[in-house]
């Protein structure tokens, strides 16, 4: 015979995981000696001089310049062609 189980309580939902510090440098390109996975696994967002910017393949606080693809156009590898902005750059979590 079973015996009747008592309802549990409702447990409390799990808090949010702990976000990684944003580094200075940081990099989506996986073969970047700057590419840091953990923070990756998060929504990042980048405002470059004032703006916020979707389309930041690398980026450089203390230096102040972003990188961006060029267009559709391709470098001999075969990956995007970027291009380097200067300005005041600010990463976030979204």
């Amino acid at each position: 015979m079973t015996e009747p189980t008592e309802p549990t309580e409702p447990t409390e939902p799990p808090e949010p995981t702990a976000r990684p510090a944003l580094p200075d440098r940081l990099s989506t390109d996986e073969k970047s000696r700057f590419y840091v996975a953990a923070v990756l696994e998060h929504d990042i967002g980048v405002r470059f001089n004032g703006q916020e910017r979707s389309d930041v393949d690398e980026y450089c606080v203390s230096e102040g310049w972003i990188k961006v693809a060029a267009g559709k156009t391709l470098d001999r590898r075969g990956k995007p062609l970027l291009i380097t902005l200067k300005g005041t750059v600010e990463p976030f979590y979204r």
